[in-house]
């Protein structure tokens, strides 16, 4: 019998329809594989499968999720934070997915972008501690004092012996001028870590971040003497002298910094304003130019030998350092008048006017945004943030 060319393409169209459909794996024994190589580490593995199931299933929220976690793993956060971005359209209450997106943030120092996260996964969870913690640190990093001890007091009791919730709680008391509160958290922070340099050195870079100068010069006395070459104290200490004028004293603590992080480019920095302080040019550019090789990029350094450069009336030389000092820091004040100076003594005023400018435009702002505004009394007060 002879089938007519028609009804034999038909017949082929179907029988390729049911092959291919039973070529088709399920998705879920897919995503079942895929979880299964995520729990072992194998993180291509992982997300081969992940990435097969969103080809068949493209809305599966629970598939962008895992697909987040493997690009966590694996420190590529940019996808990490889309896929879980996706995984939240699709299913906004997925268990734990507001948590993960915090963390990618946190983990890229995204701290802005992590608070509204964690605050969701508080929100769900008001009981957990990982978001709880997470949040205070967060508000921690941008400076949101008042916020970071609301956050985290509920923890008082729990974390009463950890290291880095009571160097935290300390700083924001101090900070919030909490004074009492502040002492008391540091003593229990050395009571918790027992005796030693490392534990002085804390509450002592605690003290020195609220510019108390003598509490801090105490804590970082002891630090030094328990554990001479412990890294960073003898760094701290200098800072502590350096800010009381004691430039002799901080001179020396820097170069003891010097022989325990030789590769530390902060010791040279701070040395080097030593020098320019005493009026010692050479050893100053000196000092700046050690630190620059070290790391190239810090803007005090360059600000720094620039600044020194200027005062040896060697304003063309001072000229590329200060222009990437403002390039690494264009909100100082300082910088740009600097810059300007240099711009003014080669005799190019345009080019000065513009920083001198923007100087001022930067200090302008920066008294208006400590400036408090009178409230609006015909628009009711909003609530706190969180």
């Amino acid at each position: 019998m002879v089938i007519p060319g028609r009804l034999l393409a038909a017949l082929v169209l179907i029988v390729g329809l049911a092959l291919a459909a039973q070529q088709e794996p399920d998705p879920k024994v897919v995503f079942e594989e895929a979880q299964a190589a995520l729990a072992r580490g194998h993180y291509a593995e992982a997300e081969r499968g992940f990435r097969e199931v969103l080809r068949m299933s493209p809305d599966l929220a629970a598939a962008h999720a895992k697909l987040g976690v493997v690009f966590m793993r694996t420190n590529r956060l940019n996808e990490a934070i889309e896929a879980f971005t996706k995984a939240r359209e699709l299913a906004p209450h997925l268990t734990g997915i507001d948590l993960n997106l915090g963390l990618a943030f946190y983990r890229q120092r995204n701290f802005p972008e992590a608070i509204p996260a964690f605050s969701r996964a508080l929100d769900t969870r008001p009981g957990a501690f990982q978001p709880r913690f997470l949040l205070g640190l967060s508000y921690f990093m941008t400076d949101d004092y008042a916020h970071t001890v609301q956050t985290l007091e509920p923890l008082s009791s729990q974390e009463k012996t950890d290291l880095d919730y009571l160097y935290v709680m300390g700083i924001c008391c101090g900070k919030l001028k909490r004074q009492t509160d502040s002492d008391k958290t540091f003593e229990q922070l050395v009571l918790a870590g027992g005796e030693t340099g490392h534990m002085q050195l804390l509450p002592g870079k605690a003290y020195l971040d609220l510019f108390e100068i003598p509490s801090a010069q105490k804590e970082l006395e002891k630090a030094v003497a328990l554990a001479p070459a412990l890294p960073f104290a003898h760094l701290n200490l200098g800072v502590a002298y350096q800010r009381q004028g004691m430039l002799e004293q901080a001179g020396e603590e820097f170069k003891k910094e010097m022989t325990v992080t030789p590769r530390e480019p902060w010791s040279y920095d701070n040395l080097g304003t030593v020098y320019a302080d005493r009026g010692d040019t050479g050893h100053a550019a000196e000092m700046f130019r050690k630190a620059l090789a070290l790391d190239g990029r810090m803007p005090p350094s360059l600000a720094g030998l620039g600044k020194t450069l200027l005062r040896e009336g060697k304003a063309a030389e001072a000229l590329p350092s200060l222009k990437r000092a403002v390039e690494g820091e264009p909100g100082s004040t300082s910088y740009h008048y600097l810059l300007g100076q240099a711009y003014l003594k080669l005799a190019e005023q345009t080019d000065a006017d513009k920083q001198f400018a923007a100087a001022r435009r930067i200090q302008i702002e920066s008294v208006e945004s400590q400036t408090p505004k009178m409230p609006d009394t015909n628009v009711p007060p909003e609530a706190p943030s969180r």
